[in-house]
């Protein structure tokens, strides 16, 4: 999880004790905390809190945090390709049946025709990308709303899904794929002892200590640019805090993960996944040109910025994505179905918004995606081991959406409302 950057936290000045300098602001002592960009954690923070405490602890068992990664990492590949269509203003209701449709060309590829399963997985990923295209050529250079195109996108390829598949699965897949979705790790250098803890893969927590390294690395560069620039950052003890907090989150998942089978390849593959399109939405042109999209659309148009080629290019990736995860899904189950994917979009869509992307666009971070969809993860999971009926399940899932869209459009009022 990503622990509140430097611009989310400033000193009060001229001795107004901290006082709410914008809306969406609220006063801790002699801080101003951004509640907008924050809020997300400390509510994952309190709901991973809550969940323990009502489950007794199960919540945070090794094995159960294996499956909360294992059981939603397609959910949460889809939510970073969604985050970044959401904050260039536009949506894709499509991504479930594209899922469906790539797990049942793997299927086909790896199974009935006998492929090798790398040539396989690469015209699986260029067929996500073709699919992409398609969509994103209608949107970007035809002119048709996103909403319109990847809702017949969303009939066009259940359909076809079904006519490849009929009403059977196929499968079982090999052997690498169902490791890549399900399996893990191997220990390279065996356990060590870990006291009450028991033991625990000594390469996995060498992991852990190498991002908790590059965590701390990267912060300090940001702190040190700030500041090289006349920018105001956190005092010094809040920002060892800061990653003290962040070290103490990293180094307790990958013990947990240690103590049960290592880390999963699906995790690892997340990991990847976050980092670089983190890095793709913060430090590139493109993500940028992304950002100014959804900001201000006729201002990226004066500034030169291509908004036909960038939004057909995000399509292509959020196709690509969904390919990677329709072939995870597929893997786990050992088997492409006719009905994969279902509601996946609904879900992409719920990370994107409770993570705090903005309902209008220019608003969002991948690892806010991530964190709202592991939100939803946590509840799922955790109202599971309390014995909670499914409906009782959605209607929590459907009233964490609604409050984080409100807080979105309240903070944006109040932001209206000051000027």
């Amino acid at each position: 999880m990503s622990s509140i950057t430097p611009a989310d936290v400033e000193v009060g000045a001229q001795g107004d004790g901290g006082a709410p300098r914008r809306p969406g602001r609220v006063s801790l002592g002699g801080l101003s905390l951004n509640l907008r960009s924050s809020g997300i954690y400390i509510a994952f923070a309190l709901i991973v809190v809550l969940f323990s405490v009502l489950t007794d602890g199960a919540l945070l068992t090794p094995q159960n945090i294996s499956n909360i990664i294992v059981q939603n990492s397609y959910v949460l590949i889809l939510a970073i390709g969604m985050i970044l269509i959401i904050i260039a203003g536009h949506i894709d209701l499509s991504v479930g049946s594209v899922v469906a449709v790539t797990g049942a060309l793997a299927a086909v590829l790896m199974v009935n025709m006998g492929l090798p399963w790398p040539l396989a997985l690469l015209i699986t990923l260029v067929a996500g990308a073709l699919i992409g295209a398609w969509q994103g050529y209608w949107i970007a250079y035809f002119g048709i709303p996103a909403f319109i195109v990847t809702l017949a996108g969303m009939l066009l390829f259940r359909a076809l899904t079904l006519t490849v598949l009929g009403n059977r699965g196929i499968g079982p897949f090999p052997d690498q794929v169902r490791t890549l979705a399900n399996g893990f790790t191997n220990g390279y250098f065996g356990n060590i002892g870990l006291g009450p803890l028991g033991g625990a893969d000594l390469f996995s927590l060498l992991i852990g200590i190498v991002a908790i390294a590059g965590m701390a690395a990267a912060q300090w560069r940001s702190r040190t640019a700030r500041r090289s620039y006349g920018q105001a950052v956190e005092p010094f003890v809040l920002f060892v805090l800061k990653l003290a907090a962040g070290a103490a989150l990293i180094l307790f998942l990958v013990v947990q993960l240690a103590r049960f089978k290592n880390l999963p390849w699906v995790l690892v593959l997340l990991a990847v996944l976050v980092l670089g399109y983190s890095l793709m939405a913060n430090r590139t042109v493109f993500g940028r040109q992304i950002y100014a999209i959804g900001g201000n659309l006729q201002a990226a148009v004066m500034s030169g910025v291509k908004v036909k080629s960038v939004v057909f290019w995000i399509f292509v990736n959020m196709g690509v994505l969904s390919a990677i995860a329709g072939v995870i899904f597929a893997g786990r189950l050992n088997q492409a179905g006719p009905t994969a994917g279902n509601a996946f979009e609904l879900d992409a869509i719920a990370a994107a918004f409770i993570g705090g992307a903005a309902v209008q666009g220019g608003v969002g971070k991948v690892v806010g995606a991530i964190t709202g969809g592991l939100i939803m993860a946590v509840i799922n999971n955790g109202m599971s081991l309390i014995g909670s009926p499914s409906e009782r399940v959605m209607l929590v899932k459907g009233a964490v959406l609604l409050a984080a869209v409100a807080f979105d459009v309240w903070t944006k009022r109040r932001a209206g409302a000051s000027r």
